[in-house]
């Protein structure tokens, strides 16, 4: 990240010109947690210069003690008042790059991650731009998952209790630059989805930390809880994260515009190819916790085998259908992805998937369209890949990845497989209350 001049002169001016009294600098540690610290305005413009120092020994997966020191440096482009605080006595977020005392990017910073990826394509002719949408549940407190509606899929009725917060939401999200395409009541009981308009893949990912928070700010100022955990409820939908991808070329145009059958082009088709190959190993990062693999189940709309489709939303990828005179939106969706995911990771991981796919001229393997839930068996016999059933076979295929760890960096990746096998060993030695219910009283 490279602040202009211009930014920097807005930023200030306007800090000065709003009455702004505090500056939130935000930074995501790697397992995708918001992290926050407020400087002073007459601090930001010595932060937009020299950083601001803090302790990284503190952020899980950053520095051990003895490296402690970290730089905070504030993007400027990212500088945007919190609708939520009083006008008078403002307060402001801005997305800051970690570096360190050398003023070298920190390799455990995931936006510095996402930000490498994005100048590697961008060096192949590329701009990555990704359109997320989030599904999440409302519940009414924070220590028991209890929905407010029995609603369903688009309903309109008065039992969705939630429209007046997705409004708001909506309107906070618009006022912080953010606009939302469309926001509904999603398939559960008591949730919702937001689908938030493309942008480069960095902005995108920030886009996505701001709504995750956002979100959760909106319900707790109504005294509810909004929680992003992939399968809160048992035998109920669980919450995806949609990512829709295209590249474009340095002229604005849509690289994955074509007018075959799918209306995309044969680049595209490898990019879809490198996605699906390379499920399996970026797996854990799209999928990071032990409650996402309960989502990925047969027989619902999520994927559990390497397919692609057209109408099949149980495909891991779906290429949506074309618009005629809209070529400019020819896209590809992932729907593997779920909202405890770290964007930025998830977001280069993704695209380094897709961008290897075009390098290698992979080929898109047959469309598997049903009308029904195909079996395992099916499936598998189709020669399709099953995906990994748990966050243990995620963790085995992405420690075996070459791809993850260049995409990643050695200091994340060795994280994250130190990180999750911990996070797998603690879940195995648990007592759950399914095994009590199955087991305690047969004994």
């Amino acid at each position: 990240m490279t602040n202009s001049s211009k930014d920097i002169d807005y930023v200030l001016r306007t800090v000065e010109e709003r009455d702004v009294r505090f500056v939130r600098l935000w930074f995501t540690d790697v397992l995708g947690n918001l992290k926050s610290f407020a400087i002073s305005p007459e601090d930001l413009e010595e932060a937009f210069e020299e950083g601001i120092g803090f302790d990284g020994s503190s952020v899980d997966g950053f520095v051990p003690i003895v490296e402690s020191d970290m730089l905070a440096f504030p993007d400027a482009s990212t500088f945007q008042f919190l609708p939520w605080r009083p006008q008078k006595n403002a307060v402001a977020r801005i997305f800051c790059d970690i570096c360190t005392p050398k003023r070298q990017p920190f390799e455990g910073d995931p936006r510095s991650v996402l930000f490498r990826v994005f100048r590697q394509a961008q060096e192949k002719g590329y701009v990555p731009i990704v359109g997320p949408e989030l599904e999440y549940f409302y519940f009414k407190n924070n220590y028991r998952p209890e929905p407010l509606d029995n609603a369903g899929y688009f309903d309109l009725t008065p039992s969705d209790a939630s429209r007046e917060l997705r409004r708001d939401t909506v309107l906070s999200l618009e006022r912080l630059s953010i606009p939302v395409e469309y926001s509904y009541h999603a398939m559960g009981p008591s949730q919702h989805g937001l689908s938030l308009r493309y942008a480069e893949a960095v902005t995108a990912a920030d886009n996505i930390m701001t709504a995750r928070f956002a979100i959760k700010q909106i319900a707790q100022m109504n005294g509810l809880f909004a929680s992003f955990m992939p399968k809160p409820l048992p035998g109920k939908p669980g919450s995806a994260m949609f990512l829709q991808q295209s590249l474009f070329d340095g002229a604005g145009e849509n690289v994955f515009w074509g007018d075959d059958l799918y209306h995309l082009s044969p680049l595209a088709l490898s990019y879809v190819a490198g996605l699906i190959k390379y499920a399996p190993e970026y797996m854990l990062v799209t999928n990071p916790t032990v409650n996402s693999y309960k989502r990925l189940v047969p027989g619902g709309e999520t994927p559990t085998f390497g397919t692609w489709g057209r109408r099949n939303r149980n495909a891991l990828v779906r290429l949506p259908l074309h618009k005629p005179g809209k070529h400019q939106s020819a896209r590809v969706e992932l729907r593997l992805a779920d909202p405890a995911a770290n964007p930025y990771l998830a977001l280069a991981a993704t695209i380094s998937a897709g961008l290897k796919g075009i390098e290698d001229g992979l080929e898109l393997p047959p469309e598997f369209n049903s009308d029904f839930a195909p079996s395992e068996r099916e499936l598998a016999d189709a020669g399709f890949e099953r995906l990994p059933r748990n966050l243990g076979e995620a963790i085995d295929r992405f420690r075996a990845s070459g791809l993850m760890r260049e995409v990643l960096g050695d200091h994340v990746f060795n994280f994250l497989v130190e990180e999750k096998t911990r996070e797998w060993a603690s879940f195995n030695a648990s007592v759950t209350d399914w095994e009590l219910d199955a087991y305690y009283g047969g004994f």
